[in-house]
């Protein structure tokens, strides 16, 4: 090398982007005091964390409780929801079974699940493994209160999403789908012969020796640890248990309940390209297929907190981009009450998991996430919980706001076209079924099955709203109803949902 190369490259090393030389024992003690204000200044419940390296967990510890107002604290070992964290799981189990001749990534899912149907034709034809756990479907982030409190079967569910027109064409772009997620699950599930639930506990749960992690909240009855789940909304001194979310219906796409043991074992395993004590459970170039590039969320990638990061993209189940040099496999996951974090780095052989129980006003698994994997590489330091608290509290402020500039757009002195009885009755939708809505005393209510239970409010003409009880949490929930010629009342359209018509009395 000569003089002048060799300059370029300190220059290069000395960069202020370049990763610091990283003291792993501080990062660790530093996080025993971190963690806990965290906790407080999110006014959380309770949080769990664990960190692998070279194939060892060199952290796991919980903190704070399992539900606010009792004792009862967590460990390394409650279980929580993941939430999306399970998508990368039914990618994996697809690997095993491509691995094993039962299936290619690349079969139509019409293969296994002959009655499959979406809008396109064309599009149902065509749609494979690879197409439906990269999110580019065309559907957008649609449908999902088709399977969200809703009594209809994986199968129903299926059935029911040729329904749902497209909002881009076919493979152009990223648009995230929780019910093609739970088509590719049913499909493998197909291709083995089994259940979904059933591919996941025995090619991964038991090989890996995951014994308190299921795939249903049903698995978690008599089970002693478990965190409750809990809601902050913007405002409120503290977070509210609520109840577990049971998301059967809908799981490959994200039931799976776990704890920071078992996920230490599940990220060991893929950063050490599909091995476990020695027995492959995933063939590596598998491995390397389904984290490879399939899909682009943000064709601009500004990040001015890392801007050593250049691109981000979407892989089968888990997204992946660059930090400091190296590939960073990432994903979050939410349910009701749950978020979760994880991220690996197999070129350091790295894992990161946090798992929290409340959601809502809570990006902290996030923030504690990205501090842990920003100093594990060697980044600048930062107190990512402050930044993404100030982030958080700026984003609810605009969004109140924007909430009081509409209730501030209300004509005044308005009265519903009809009687508030004539309102009253069943709608219907040719994908997501019927919204009932009754009147009980002077109020209107909706129900859509058991999520949606909204008591609506006169705002102006046919338009009422409700508090957040149903379709956001926390915000306001507006309904509208529309008259037909004849002056009945014909449609009802749910701001978020759909728009339904009036179902005629026999």
């Amino acid at each position: 090398m000569n003089t002048r190369v060799l300059a370029i490259a300190l220059t290069l090393v000395a960069s202020p982007l370049a990763a610091q030389e990283v003291n792993t024992g501080a990062i660790l003690r530093e996080l025993d005091t971190y963690i806990p204000k965290a906790l407080a200044e999110w006014r959380g419940a309770g949080v769990a964390v664990g960190i692998v390296k070279n194939d060892s967990l060199i952290y796991a510890k919980g903190f704070g409780v399992r539900e606010v107002g009792k004792a009862d604290a967590v460990d390394d070992r409650t279980v929580f929801a993941i939430g999306s964290n399970t998508k990368f799981f039914t990618a994996v189990a697809a690997g095993m079974l491509a691995d094993d001749g039962k299936l290619s990534l690349d079969d139509k899912i019409t293969k296994f699940i002959p009655s499959f149907s979406l809008h396109d034709p064309w599009v149902t034809r065509e749609f494979t493994f690879r197409d439906a756990m990269s999110h580019r479907s065309g559907l957008g982030r649609r449908g999902d209160p088709l399977w969200y409190g809703t009594p209809y079967s994986r199968e129903e569910i299926i059935r029911r999403v040729r329904y749902l027109n497209s909002t881009s064409s076919f493979r152009t772009e990223y648009g995230y789908q929780n019910i093609m997620f739970l088509t590719a699950g049913q499909a493998l599930g197909a291709a083995a012969g089994m259940t979904w639930d059933e591919v996941i506990t025995r090619r991964i749960f038991q090989p890996l020796g995951m014994t308190a992690s299921g795939t249903s909240v049903k698995t978690l009855r008599g089970a002693s640890n478990v965190a409750t789940p809990h809601s902050l909304v913007r405002g409120a001194p503290r977070a509210t248990p609520i109840p577990w979310r049971d998301i059967d219906n809908v799981a490959p796409a994200g039931s799976i309940n776990s704890n920071v043991q078992d996920m230490a074992r599940w990220m060991r395993m893929i950063v050490n390209d599909g091995r476990w004590n020695g027995t492959v459970l995933l063939k590596p170039r598998t491995l390397a297929d389904i984290t490879g590039p399939h899909s682009i969320p943000t064709r601009i990638v500004s990040d001015t907190l890392q801007p050593s990061r250049h691109f981000s993209l979407y892989a089968l189940g888990i997204g992946i981009g660059d930090l400091l040099g190296v590939k960073v496999l990432q994903h979050t996951g939410g349910i009701d009450g749950m978020l979760s974090y994880v991220a690996m780095v197999p070129e350091r052989k790295l894992g990161i998991v946090v798992l929290t129980n409340v959601s809502g006003h809570n990006a902290l698994y996030a923030a504690l996430g990205s501090r842990i994997l920003n100093d594990m590489l060697g980044g600048q330091r930062r107190d990512w919980s402050a930044l993404a608290l100030a982030e958080t509290d700026k984003g609810e402020q605009a969004a109140a706001a924007a909430a009081s500039a509409r209730m501030a757009a209300r004509v005044p002195n308005t009265q519903p076209s009809r009687p508030l009885a004539e309102y009253a009755g069943t709608y219907r939708h040719e994908m997501y079924g019927d919204v009932m809505v009754t009147l009980e005393g002077n109020t209107l209510r909706v129900r859509y099955p058991d999520a949606i239970d909204l008591r609506l409010a006169h705002f102006h003409f046919d338009t009422f709203h409700a508090p957040g009880s149903g379709l956001s949490d926390g915000e306001t929930n507006w309904v509208r109803f529309e008259l037909d010629a004849a002056g009945k009342v014909s449609t009802i359209a749910m701001e978020g949902l759909a728009e339904f018509a009036r179902v005629k009395s026999p």
